[in-house]
Parts: C-alpha cells; structure tokens; sequence
C-alpha cells in the first residue's frame, strides 16, 4: 500500500468511499449521496485529500480542510477518513491518518480536529492509539435521520 496526493482523476473512487460512509450513518451526519461533481469542488477550495491505494485500488482517503475562515485560525484544521466497507479493520485507515498527519505538518498546521459519532468506535480507537485527544462531547450536535445525534469532540496539535 501507498500513500500519495489524490488527484482529479481519484474523485470517483473518492465518491464511492465517502458515499459508504453516508449510507453506514457511522461516519457523518450528510445524507445524500455525493456526486463526482461535489468532490471535484475540492480540488478548487482549500482542502488537502490523501489517498491510500493499493495495485491501482483506492482503499481509503483523508482530508483536511479550513476550520474557519478568521485569519487567527489559519493553521487549524478540520479532517476526516473514510476506508472502504472491505478494507477497514485492516491497518488502512492508520496509513490514510499517519499520511495526513505528516502532510499537515509540512503545510505549518498547529492543530487538527474533528468530531466523532460516540458508537463510531472503531475510530476513536484508532484516533486515540495516534495521539489525539478527547476534548467532550457536543450533545445534540445536529439530527441524523429524525434523531439527535451526540459527538466526540476530539484534537491533535501537530
């Protein structure tokens, strides 16, 4: 397996993985399906997306992205993860982080962030065993399918 950029012509299979992750209801609280449309429009804003591949295969992707747009926060990121249903529990998902974490401190960032659905817990496995912390928890974050949602609120300064 390797690690590398993602490029424009990755945003299929970077569709089909993060359209898993809605259909889970594991992962996010966005509901519709993503177009290849949608995630090209990350190539134009200010996100880094990584890909982990395998023989040509992407297996699994991370991404940061501006947690605000007030300059003081310039070096604060939000992120995300996402393996493939096949792939995860296998090591992958620790290379896509691993990767991201090195990008972001090439690019100067100071801290990463995100939040995490308390029953995801593969993830907060995973998150925890790299170093971030759990910082609490926003309850009633946002409503997924009808019912209030709790998330960890969890960081990692670079």
């Amino acid at each position: 397996m390797k690690t590398r950029l993602a490029s424009p012509e990755d945003v299929a299979s970077i569709a089909r993985i993060y359209n898993q992750g809605i259909e889970d209801r594991l992962a996010t609280f966005e509901t519709r399906a993503r177009t290849t449309e949608d995630i090209k429009g990350w190539f134009s804003a200010s996100y880094t997306v990584i890909v982990v591949e395998d023989a040509g295969l992407i297996l699994a992707f991370s991404a940061i992205f501006p947690y605000a747009q007030r300059e003081c926060y310039a070096g604060v990121r939000e992120f995300s993860v996402y393996v493939s249903r096949d792939h995860r529990g296998k090591g992958v998902g620790r290379i896509a982080m691993e990767a991201l974490m090195a990008e972001a401190r090439k690019q100067g960032v100071w801290k990463l962030l995100s939040r995490v659905f308390p029953e995801n817990e593969q993830s907060l496995r995973l998150l925890g065993s790299l170093g971030f912390r759990r910082v609490g928890t926003y309850e009633k974050h946002a409503q997924l399918d009808g019912e209030w949602r709790d998330v960890v609120i969890i960081e990692y300064l670079v």
